[in-house]
């Protein structure tokens, strides 16, 4: 009787490792779908910022004239 048991007892473990893996995956997986990538958050950053010429690259401009 213990030995069926404990086979019994080794199945649910196994299968309850299997659920939690799929259950991690799928809650992995619905994280990423709500985040916007990496290039859309560059381009909002690019569209909103836009090009800025300051003093430092003021001066780098007057440097490398020839």
């Amino acid at each position: 009787m213990s030995q069926k048991k404990s086979i019994l007892s080794r199945r649910n473990f196994l299968l309850t490792m299997g659920a939690g893996g799929v259950a991690t995956a799928a809650a992995v997986a619905t994280n990423k779908a709500q985040q916007p990538s990496t290039r859309e958050k560059e381009k909002d950053k690019r569209a909103t910022a836009g090009y800025s010429e300051s003093a430092h690259i003021r001066n780098y401009y007057r440097t490398t004239k020839v």
